[in-house]
């Protein structure tokens, strides 16, 4: 089978899987499980990074992540800024989740449990590997037959407050357009930062 063949394949089991899954722990688990997979796959980097980068694009919600990370600067952002910003955020913010995911060598996913409350869940759940374990816990609320998971905690650490902490560093000291031109020089479709 041909490299593309393969990533085509990879592509459509990504987006087609999860989508079964009715409570927001069984489709945490159909997400991870798949993340997992690709993970321990004889790929390149890049190829594992794409297949995680489109498996975590159905999964994530990082326009609420990008406007939570923003806080009170979002209001300063004009309307085309914040349409600039978001897919700017969304590649930041994969591509931080999609990196931590592949430093551990076929992880484990051990699902603890699921807590709902007011139309909104929290997954918990830890990855294992031969040295360490990580709690890991997801936000998710519902959107249509899927869940979208609003807020990552690893280790009592949320990804957005910490990516919010260093934008608000950034924007303290530049302007927005500044912090702008700095992320599409990263993440923007001639940026090198890829997935």
């Amino acid at each position: 089978m041909t490299r593309d063949k393969i990533i085509a394949l990879v592509v459509w089991l990504c987006l087609a899987a999860p989508a079964w899954a009715s409570s927001p722990l069984e489709y945490t688990r159909a997400t991870l499980e798949q993340a997992r997979v690709i993970v321990g796959r004889n790929q390149t980097h890049n190829d594992k990074l794409t297949a995680l980068s489109v498996l975590f694009g159905k999964f994530l919600d990082t326009d609420t992540m990008g406007r939570t990370a923003l806080g009170r600067h979002w209001s300063s952002f004009t309307p085309q800024q914040q349409k600039e910003f978001l897919p700017l955020f969304r590649k930041l913010f994969q591509r931080t989740y999609v990196q931590e995911l592949l430093l551990f060598d076929k992880p484990n996913f051990i699902y603890v449990g699921e807590r709902r409350m007011d139309g909104e869940a929290s997954v918990n759940t830890k990855i294992v590997t031969p040295r360490d374990e990580f709690s890991v816990v997801y936000q998710l609320r519902p959107e249509g037959e899927r869940w979208l998971v609003t807020k990552i905690t690893v280790e009592d650490v949320s990804l957005t407050a910490n990516l919010g902490s260093q934008l608000d560093d950034l924007l303290s000291r530049d302007s927005v357009e500044d912090v702008l031109n700095l992320m599409n020089r990263k993440y923007g479709s001639n940026g090198g930062g890829g997935a």
